[in-house]
């Protein structure tokens, strides 16, 4: 057996149960890498030795009867924008080359504190926007594999590690997930603590996974779904029942609301078809929706928030070493530090309205459907594609979540986008489940 095919679930049972140890699965694991990596460049920091080293220390607290956690002995890719007191973390740039923090992130802390192995660090865009790193798309690798949690999403798709995490602030988790073919999972703003990790747009900025299966997506979230007083949008509150949702089957089969949104003429002719027909299979399941007006005025408004929060978190940098940054994130940092503060503050005053105006959808609804992309991963290493099918999600902090069941003429894979009420994120991952089922039969 393959230990490097398991799924987290799998393993981390194999393990609870000894039948193999965590030293055996990060062994097959780091043998993957050595494989595939020289292709892929999915990472950036891996230290075997020290892989080994964690994987042992598990081995022996199994041994002694130790209270395991939910990932004891399971190795996690983390992207390299997540503190980590073990391992550098340099953010895609030069200009954070050597850097290391004297902390973990609250995120690397609950995953330590799940028994998780911290495999390494993968591969981010540049300071986790758009320009891109060296990792290449395991499907093909002349194709982007998206951005900016490039790293994660290729190491997970390619076997290299069952589990790893990520961040969006437009579409870095759903991009890369459908360009990967894995499950890319965006929870609602405020679940997951971004304490000591890169801040890019505080208002935007979210921490997201990446599995192989819905089940392992919502393992590992769960395990992170902390109240952390570090992170002052996250508010005390009982954690979501994740993984016990994700493996149930819903009372009844849940009614999807397609919408196009306001970006469908990006989309290009493969995925408009892949969607009609995917909508025809769902028949009576799918019902097509016009999102609000009020949507029409959401691109714009991320743009504004991004840039110009961009350009107050990355101010400094910009003034030490503007000439290390690329050309792309040197003119949003200019055009960020030319925004109205009025025209600011109206922008992040659309955030309630956009959750208010589906109110009524979400009565209905279980979820919208709608394209994870544009299309699959495109042509070319200079780019890691549109992330503008995320952009509206994202600024209303709605949870969602890219499924691999679509794919092109070429076999290349083309993800579902799943967008759930804002705070019912149990829900929509047993959605997903059932849509991910429905799709196989």
């Amino acid at each position: 057996m393959d230990l490097s095919q398991l799924t987290a679930a799998q393993a981390a049972l194999e393990i609870r149960e000894g039948r193999v140890t965590s030293r055996e699965l990060v062994q097959a694991c780091l043998e993957r890498i050595a494989a595939y990596d020289g292709e892929i460049q999915a990472w950036t920091h891996l230290d075997p030795e020290y892989a080994l080293a964690q994987a042992d220390r598990c081995d022996e607290a199994h041994r002694a009867g130790q209270p395991q956690g939910p990932l004891h002995g399971v190795p996690v890719g983390v992207k390299d924008i997540f503190d980590t007191e073990d391992m550098p973390t340099e953010c895609g740039t030069p200009l954070l080359s050597g850097r290391r923090s004297a902390h973990d992130a609250a995120v690397i802390a609950m995953l330590r504190q799940a028994g998780a192995v911290i495999m390494g660090k993968t591969v981010t865009t540049e300071l986790a926007v758009y320009a891109p790193g060296k990792t290449r798309n395991p499907h093909d690798p002349k194709r982007s594999p998206g951005g900016s949690s490039s790293g994660s999403a290729a190491a997970v798709a390619s076997f290299m590690v069952p589990l790893a995490v990520g961040t969006q602030t437009n579409g870095s988790v759903i991009r890369p997930a459908s360009y990967c073919g894995v499950f890319g999972y965006k929870p609602s703003f405020g679940l997951i603590s971004r304490h000591g990790v890169l801040e890019q747009c505080p208002t935007l900025d979210q921490v997201g996974v990446f599995a192989r299966t819905i089940e392992d997506a919502a393992l590992i979230a769960e395990c992170l779904m902390f109240f952390d007083e570090n992170d002052t949008t996250l508010k005390p509150r009982a954690r979501p029942e994740l993984l016990k949702f994700a493996s149930q089957e819903p009372p009844l089969p849940p009614l999807l609301a397609f919408v196009k949104s306001p970006v469908w003429d990006k989309a290009d002719e493969d995925t408009q078809e892949a969607f009609a027909e995917l909508v025809e299979a769902l028949g009576e399941r799918a019902a097509a929706v016009e999102l609000p007006d009020v949507f029409n005025q959401a691109v714009a408004c991320h743009r504004t928030i991004m840039e110009a929060e961009i350009a107050k978190s990355y101010g400094t940098l910009y003034e030490k070493g503007g000439d290390q940054i690329s050309n792309q994130l040197r003119e949003i940092i200019e055009r960020g530090q030319t925004v109205p503060a009025a025209e600011y503050l109206r922008a992040r005053e659309i955030i309630p309205r956009l959750n208010a105006a589906v109110e009524e959808d979400f009565d209905w609804f279980d979820a919208y459907v709608t394209p994870a992309t544009t299309g699959v991963a495109p042509l070319g290493l200079e780019s890691t594609g549109s992330p503008i099918f995320s952009t509206i999600w994202t600024l209303a902090g709605m949870p969602a979540l890219s499924i691999p069941i679509l794919q092109n003429g070429d076999g290349l894979p083309m993800g579902v986008q799943l967008v759930g009420r804002k705070g019912q994120d149990a829900k929509l991952l047993r959605t997903a489940r059932w849509l991910a089922n429905f799709a196989e039969e």
